[in-house]
């Protein structure tokens, strides 16, 4: 992941993928989450819950009702992601690589 740290006027900092294009520059290139196995793009929540749940992973109830979230036995990792798909973005697809090793790719679109 890179990017630039941007401080909001709230005080709350968040990643900028392209700071040209949040600032009306150059159009930031849009990402997809893709199953390597089978070679698919994640379009749905629901076709992300099957691919979890068959590496071991199930829904976790609990906490914030905003997030959709997922928790597997064997580790402390936890999944969290915008419980609407429209939010879903390449910080938290990156997130789903870095847990799920050789199992998913971020790719432009």
């Amino acid at each position: 992941m890179s990017g630039v740290w941007v401080f909001k006027n709230n005080g709350v900092m968040q990643l900028v993928e392209n700071p040209a294009a949040e600032h009306g520059g150059a159009t930031s290139k849009k990402k997809a989450l893709v199953h390597l196995p089978s070679g698919k793009v994640v379009s749905s929540y629901n076709s992300l819950e099957q691919i979890l749940k068959g590496l071991g992973w199930e829904r976790y109830y609990g906490g914030d009702p905003e997030l959709y979230q997922f928790h597997k036995h064997s580790s402390i990792d936890l999944i969290s992601l915008p419980r609407d798909f429209a939010k879903f973005n390449s910080i938290y697809m990156y997130d789903i690589v870095v847990k799920n090793p050789n199992i998913f790719h971020v790719r432009d679109v």
